[in-house]
């Protein structure tokens, strides 16, 4: 989005403006967050007063004037978020289309300063915009945009320009200005990142090629969007022809700042975040999280460049910092707070009249605007040789719009690119497209003819196992066959209704169930098992479902599958003993070790000593930062800091 800071200067009577490029991304959305954006309102609210008082510093209301009056208007976004976003993830919808309407709804119901100024709030919000682009910086290390080169910007860039120009096409079609319809092509070719990676994540397919796929293409958008929102720099209306020595100064200033940020950033930031680790503050760390974020969108402003950009740059220099866990978890709470109030703020600058006045349009453009996009992505990946299932599949997730679009449709608005009604129209039509696209896996197993996922209705009367084992994948399983030869009555819990029906065809009974809700594991006997033993394999999964154990059911005697030693520390955090840990890989570890050394001629006593000494020697470290993760206060940076160490040599 496109924000024009204005100067006045009182000596000529000049007012000069100069523009910035904030970038925003859709966000899985956590519960937190309706309490996160009420925060980021009241935040609104207090730190910027003349979005609330400004010419109605007299106006009173219930007898509360000034400061007291903004708290009454942000409690009363905050009541209508409260209200809209559970309700939008109750139908489906997800929490962006909760604050959009819950905005909308502020924009004709309330009369107050916010609705009067929805540029003013989007203002203020676009600083989580900043925070969002170094967190996706922090993620894009170097070596892992290296290793998805092929598929990021290849098969991203022919899906997204392929998706374009039929859109622009189609927008030229109708009537539009050429550089209306480019904006409008641009950004309707952006996908949701948050609703395809949610539906990925949810049908446990990130490893798959439908999965990686299709997070490439994200990636792609993801770093896209900095480009079309430089192209409407371009594109934007100016009021005088620079020169070809104004840009060149231009340039050398912008690339002379990047490059002391590479260098800042390489060098110097950590450092100095090493030495803030050290007084163990938490606040401290945090600030200067905040710090480095605000530092680098400073030094790209004072060379006219994008504050998302420099935070981007900062994000990716600390990607290989053993802080950047550290730096992401203190970031979170803040992009987070800003993000809910800025889709709030997208809503109340929504265009009613135009909407209302062009319905009919919305509603015919919506499924034509998704058929194009849907007809793009299966025409590329069908010609980098993707097969017809997996290709349909991709086309039908990515069909829809997403918040980029947003972004990019405001940007053009404020450069004059886009006309208002016109933006009011796109975005209701982007809002419509994310509405529907919850039912993407239905519409795709229409068309398959597959079956929709399936549920079970679970009956567990006859759950009366003392040992509960939860997971039955390929741990679960290995576990579960030594009780059952030896006949201890075993429960088995899976939420994966393909591998119950094909455990059940050689195992008396697998039940279904989510083992993280404490209702289900009540009805298969959690509260009379002697022996809870937790295998799954997702290591949040594993967590949570500990979490309700620990709470619900602590008579139990409980070992835990871990998936590695970062996440045996997490287990041991929770209280899990350090004995009851398992990590999935250690054991197999050292017996293959120990086979190598009696193949290389050790006797078998010299083979297990050497095995015995190493694995006394990690579980000694493992003991250690455990202690040293048990303090909750630095429990990150502790776990952030955790790397492999040499080992001496006899």
């Amino acid at each position: 989005m496109i924000w024009w800071s204005w100067t006045y200067d009182a000596r000529c009577h000049l007012v000069t403006a100069r523009p910035c490029l904030p970038i925003v991304e859709l966000l899985p959305v956590k519960p937190s967050s309706i309490k996160s954006a009420g925060v980021a309102i009241v935040l609104a609210a207090t730190c910027t007063p003349a979005l609330a008082a400004g010419s109605d510093e007299g106006r009173a209301i219930f007898g509360l004037v000034g400061l007291e009056l903004a708290f009454l208007e942000a409690l009363a976004l905050i009541a209508l978020a409260c209200v809209f976003v559970p309700l939008s993830r109750a139908v489906g919808l997800g929490t962006v289309i909760g604050y959009l309407v819950a905005g909308v709804v502020a924009g004709i119901g309330l009369s107050i300063s916010f609705t009067g100024d929805p540029e003013g709030l989007l203002h203020f919000a676009e600083f989580g915009v900043v925070l969002f682009l170094f967190v996706i910086g922090l993620e894009f290390r170097p070596a892992r945009l290296w290793a998805m080169r092929g598929t990021i910007f290849g098969r991203g860039l022919a899906q997204v320009m392929t998706c374009a120009a039929l859109l622009t096409a189609a927008a030229l079609l109708i009537g539009l200005e050429w550089r209306v319809a480019l904006i409008l092509g641009l950004g309707l070719a952006l996908s949701s990142t948050a609703l395809v990676m949610r539906g990925i994540d949810e049908s446990g397919e990130r490893n798959s090629v439908f999965g990686q796929t299709a997070i490439a293409v994200l990636l792609f958008e993801d770093l896209a969007i900095v480009p079309f929102l430089l192209l409407v720099t371009l594109l934007a209306p100016s009021g005088e022809e620079a020169t070809l020595a104004d840009n060149l100064l231009a340039a050398g200033i912008g690339i002379g700042a990047i490059a002391l940020l590479i260098l800042i950033g390489r060098y110097a930031l950590d450092p100095i975040f090493r030495i803030i680790a050290r007084t163990r503050t938490p606040e401290l760390m945090t600030a200067a999280a905040l710090g480095v974020v605000v530092f680098a969108a400073l030094i790209m402003a004072s060379a006219g460049l994008s504050y998302a950009m420099g935070a981007f740059i900062a994000g990716v220099m600390l990607a290989e910092s053993s802080y950047r866990h550290e730096m992401e978890a203190d970031i979170e709470p803040f992009r987070g707070l800003f993000m809910g109030l800025f889709f709030m703020a997208v809503g109340l600058s929504l265009d009613l009249s135009a909407v209302a006045e062009n319905w009919l349009t919305i509603m015919a453009a919506v499924p034509v605007t998704i058929a194009l996009k849907g007809i793009g992505a299966y025409g590329v990946n069908r010609a980098f040789g993707t097969p017809h299932p997996t290709a349909l599949r991709i086309a039908l997730a990515m069909g829809q719009h997403g918040e980029f679009g947003f972004v990019l449709f405001a940007a053009a608005s404020s450069a004059l690119i886009l006309p208002g009604d016109v933006a009011s129209v796109v975005v209701a039509i982007v809002t419509l497209s994310m509405a529907i696209s919850s039912q993407s896996e239905r519409a795709y197993q229409f068309v398959t003819g597959k079956p929709v996922h399936e549920t079970i209705d679970e009956d567990y009367t006859d759950a009366l196992g003392s040992v509960l084992i939860i997971g039955f994948g390929r741990v679960g399983q290995l576990v579960a066959q030594p009780l059952i030869a030896e006949g201890v009555p075993v429960t088995l819990l899976d939420q994966d209704t393909d591998r119950i029906r094909k455990a059940n065809k050689f195992i008396e009974r697998v039940y279904f169930g989510d083992g993280s809700r404490a209702e289900v594991l009540a009805a298969a006997g959690a509260g009379s098992a002697k022996v809870i033993v937790v295998a799954t394999g997702k290591p949040e999964t594993t967590l949570q479902i500990v979490k309700t154990i620990h709470r619900k059911f602590p008579n139990a005697a409980l070992f835990v599958r871990a998936h590695d030693r970062i996440h045996a520390v997490r287990l041991a955090s929770e209280g899990v003993p350090a004995d009851a840990i398992m990590r999935e890989t250690q054991l197999s570890a050292l017996a293959l070790s120990a086979q190598t050394l009696r193949a290389l001629g050790y006797e078998d006593d010299e083979a297990e000593e050497v095995i015995d000494r190493v694995g006394k020697l990690d579980s000694t470290r493992l003991a250690e930062q455990i202690i040293a993760a048990s303090d909750e206060g630095t429990r990150d940076a502790v776990i952030a800091a955790i790397a492999p160490e040499q080992i001496r040599r006899k």
